[in-house]
């Protein structure tokens, strides 16, 4: 075997019992996240219990101008994720609701449990692929995709999905353009809308 065949099995080995150390690695958000997720909690005060989440439990009201309601299931408040590239989330809509525009860090894949929505995402090519979906069906949302879902149906929604990071951040492009220290002239500029339509944005998310 060569000395560089030698390098590379001896640094995947390495990598694989760096890997099979730990069974788990229990989050502490205590401590401030690393680029890796959180420090282990000490295993010795690991229980059951940090292996459960109950924050999906029970009926979600939508409570934003969207008309909906995300309960997010990542590693900051289920710790248990940490490490393990997974995350969830539940999403809530009322008649009419919409989760808009918006991108993560991920994949995403989404089931719906409750109503009809049209659900989508946009390539970099600008080609949109959607979908009226109904109760059972499953869509997949690449990596860092602009995507939506929007309630069609005549009743509330609700679907769960799941994405492969412990923290897979959520970034709204309305929010991001309209809701944050964005100057409205900048707004203005990059969107092309009127000054009057970036202020009734603003005025929308309490920032005009």
């Amino acid at each position: 075997m060569s000395n560089l065949s030698f390098f590379f099995v001896f640094c995947f080995l390495a990598t694989l019992s760096h890997a099979i150390e730990l069974d788990f690695c229990v989050g502490d958000p205590s401590l401030p996240r690393g680029p890796q997720g959180y420090a282990c909690k000490d295993p010795a005060k690991v229980t059951t219990d940090d292996f459960v989440y109950t924050g999906f439990r029970g009926e979600k009201t939508p409570n934003n101008v969207f008309g909906n309601n995300v309960t997010l299931a990542f590693s900051d408040v289920f710790p248990a994720f940490n490490g393990l590239g997974i995350s969830m989330a539940r999403l809530d809509f009322s008649i009419g609701g919409v989760v808009p525009v918006h991108s993560h860090r991920t994949s995403e894949v989404l089931i719906l449990v409750k109503g009809s929505i049209i659900a989508g995402f946009i390539d970099t090519n600008n080609t949109a692929y959607y979908k009226r979906l109904e109760v059972g069906d499953v869509m997949v949302f690449p990596q860092a995709m602009l995507h939506f879902q929007i309630n069609v149906g005549k009743t509330p929604a609700t679907a769960y999905v799941s994405l492969n990071g412990a923290n897979p951040a959520l970034q709204l492009t309305p929010t991001s353009l309209f809701a944050g220290n964005l100057p409205a002239d900048i707004a203005q500029k990059i969107t092309l809308l009127s000054r009057k339509e970036v202020m009734q944005m603003k005025r929308i998310f309490g920032t005009a």
